[in-house]
């Protein structure tokens, strides 16, 4: 997979590529992205995800300077391109990988290098100064990598999180992913220094609203409703819409497949002792799917080890995706 960026439609080397310093995504964070992944090479819910950039451009008051179905041609072109340049060695399989078919899995046994994009759009250029009515035209950016799976051993074995306080930029536009990410930078850089790999964003109240790039999710216990009954089952609990998250793609797609295994799913408050009490916990986005997570600072959570329901969640996920034939995340070497 060849790295390629694309400038209001002009596709460019990285290293040609090039943005104004006086633009004011540089300047001021004055823009709003999306990160998507491909599954055999195609963007996965590309629709969902221009739609909530668009979402996320009229809350700051940006207009899209093209039509989503003009800035999805250009998302696929881009990735199509980036492919089709893409070294020969990296795009041919093994002969005892090839398979057949269609779908996912069998481009994952072609040899098909996944990739993931992130979409930007700006307010645009203009002189030095806060008012957004010096900016010119929006620019719009868009950037193709490969995309680096996580470690197995993370799936296999679940990660470490911590807690922090913090106001993010995207609270003055809830619901908007904005690009001034600092606050979850500097969360990010907090848990790496305790060994963890991710830090769960808690609002004043102390209740958990996010990671700094995913969404939160517990496994618990459904209550008994009399003494003696049988076991209830269990619960999906991920903090609601108006605890100000940032609703991910990937997190409604994990609420579905989750009906779809009889796992009621509730949008719920999720305050520290509700969070500790868990039987399960993991985070969801778009590059990393499902994580789970097994220690919350210094608390284990469950049994310390991924859950059942974790695992049963991630493989249906994986099979909506059409990678149900594929070694799952935790299965690889």
């Amino acid at each position: 997979m060849t790295r390629l960026v694309s400038i209001d439609g002009v596709i460019f080397r990285p290293e040609e590529a090039k943005v104004s310093v006086y633009d004011r995504g540089f300047l001021y964070g004055d823009s709003v992205f999306e990160t998507i992944r491909t599954y055999g090479g195609k963007p996965f819910a590309l629709e969902d995800h221009l739609a909530r950039l668009e979402r996320s451009a009229e809350r700051i008051a940006i207009s899209l300077p093209v039509s989503k179905e003009e800035l999805g041609r250009e998302v696929t072109a881009l990735i199509d391109q980036a492919a089709r340049e893409a070294p020969q060695a990296a795009r041919e399989a093994p002969q005892a990988a090839r398979g057949e078919g269609g779908g996912a899995a069998s481009a994952a046994a072609r040899g098909v290098v996944e990739s993931y994009v992130r979409v930007m759009l700006t307010r645009g250029s203009g002189p030095l100064g806060l008012d957004p009515a010096l900016a010119g035209a929006p620019l719009r950016v868009i950037l193709v990598e490969p995309l680096k799976p996580l470690p197995a051993a993370l799936y296999r074995d679940g990660i470490s999180v911590i807690t922090t306080r913090t106001q993010r930029a995207g609270d003055a536009a809830p619901g908007a992913k904005v690009s001034n990410y600092l606050e979850s930078l500097l969360a990010l850089r907090d848990a790496r220094a305790a060994g963890a790999h991710e830090a769960f964003i808690l609002d004043p109240s102390g209740h958990v609203v996010e990671g700094t790039t995913s969404n939160v999710f517990l496994v618990e216990r459904r209550p008994a409703t009399h003494e003696g009954d049988e076991d209830p089952g269990h619960l999906l609990i991920t903090p609601p819409k108006e605890a100000g998250i940032l609703v991910g793609i990937t997190r409604g797609h994990v609420i579905d497949v989750a009906a779809e295994l009889g796992l009621p799913a509730c949008c719920e408050p999720v305050t520290m002792s509700r969070l500790l009490a868990a039987d399960e916990v993991f985070i969801t986005s778009s590059l990393r799917e499902i994580v789970p997570v097994v220690r919350v600072d210094a608390h284990v959570v469950g049994a310390g080890v991924p859950g059942p329901k974790t695992r049963a969640l991630h493989a249906a996920f994986r099979k909506k995706v059409g990678l149900g034939g594929a070694p799952l995340p935790w299965e690889s070497p």
